[in-house]
């Protein structure tokens, strides 16, 4: 796997991963930033809800759940000092279907957190303290 940063101007990078696609990542104004994309600490967030829903909506297709909407909501705490990392994460899933089981829910959220996402673990394995909960919405 690969990327790449390029700055730009400021505290703004346009990175591209190794397939092709470009994000814009920046700071805030009081960081020499002009606010034109997400904060790198904000990007890891970010990809740690999508690479758990992944995971969370494979294993559900699989065992041919009714699932036909997922949204993770993540907050996370950091470190108050440097370096400021993240210290607690929770993921929250909102997961939406008809006739849902939560056996098998829970199933595909803790095969996700323990087993597949690789972002999650290699975060747990640093010392992030990741904590899961979800929500059934019958459709």
């Amino acid at each position: 796997m690969k990327a790449t940063v390029k700055w730009t101007d400021g505290r703004q990078f346009v990175t591209e991963s190794g397939s092709g696609h470009s994000v814009v990542i920046d700071g805030p104004p009081d960081h020499g930033g002009r606010n034109t994309g997400p904060r790198p600490m904000e990007m890891m967030l970010m990809g740690l809800g999508a690479c758990t829903s992944f995971d969370v909506l494979e294993i559900l297709e699989k065992s041919r759940a009714p699932i036909t909407d997922c949204v993770a909501s993540l907050e996370a705490e950091r470190a108050d000092s440097t370096p400021s990392v993240f210290t607690k994460i929770h993921v929250h899933f909102t997961v939406t279907g008809k006739g849902l089981k939560e056996k098998q829910v829970a199933r595909a959220v803790e095969l996700s957190a323990e087993k597949y996402c690789s972002a999650s673990i290699m975060l747990v394995k640093g010392g992030v303290d990741i904590t899961h909960s979800f929500t059934i919405v019958e459709e």
